[in-house]
């Protein structure tokens, strides 16, 4: 978790930070506005492979906006936020979208998006009482990522396409070590919100 600087900023930077309208902010709300488009592809039969691959492109593209705010420095407050929450809103969506498709299992999708409501409004209590977030883990990143692919991979077998049974070998496996991962993850967030509600309200 950042800690507040106690070095004051230059112009130039203080400008990155402050600004909304960064090249990997509007890739992240591009992201977000493709939800609705994946959603209603997957659930209708006639478009759910078109969806399908929508919604990998979405996922997939998680890099990117960060990758670029990095390369250009346009990291700004704003950007730490929206890049996290499209990729949370991307994910649940996609979820639901194949559960009611009937492409991955309920009680699968389900031990990811509990998981994911519980840290999300534990972080939103965090920021509204004591000013502070938590910043995205290492372990989290990989677990997201290879519970990303075990998705793909079981909705892709389900539905019964190229390589079904290959498809559904190989992402089951990737979602017993996704899941691992994801879990192991949880526990180190809630060590960094104990951690942060220990220590108080942070300075304005």
């Amino acid at each position: 978790m950042s800690e507040p600087s106690s070095t004051g900023a230059g112009p130039a930077e203080s400008a990155t930070v402050d600004r909304v309208l960064t090249i990997p902010n509007v890739i992240s709300f591009l992201r977000i506005a493709l939800i609705p488009v994946f959603f209603l592809l997957i659930v209708d039969p006639d478009t759910t492979k078109t969806g399908l691959i929508l919604f990998a492109f979405v996922v997939a593209t998680d890099w990117v906006d960060g990758a670029i705010a990095r390369a250009t420095g346009q990291v700004s407050e704003l950007g730490k936020v929206l890049d996290p929450v499209a990729d949370r809103l991307a994910i649940a969506a996609g979820l639901v979208a194949l559960v009611v498709a009937d492409a991955f299992p309920l009680w699968a999708a389900l031990l990811i998006l509990v998981r994911d409501v519980a840290v999300l409004v534990a972080g939103i209590v965090l920021v509204l009482a004591h000013r502070e977030r938590i910043e995205v883990r290492y372990l989290g990143k990989v677990a997201t990522f290879t519970l990303l692919v075990a998705i793909g991979f079981i909705a892709w077998g389900t539905l019964g396409y190229w390589l079904a049974p290959a498809a559904l070998a190989c992402g089951w496996v990737f979602y017993a070590v996704g899941i691992l991962e994801y879990y192991a993850a949880t526990v180190q967030y809630v060590g960094d919100l104990g951690r942060a509600w220990a220590r108080g309200p942070a300075a304005a």
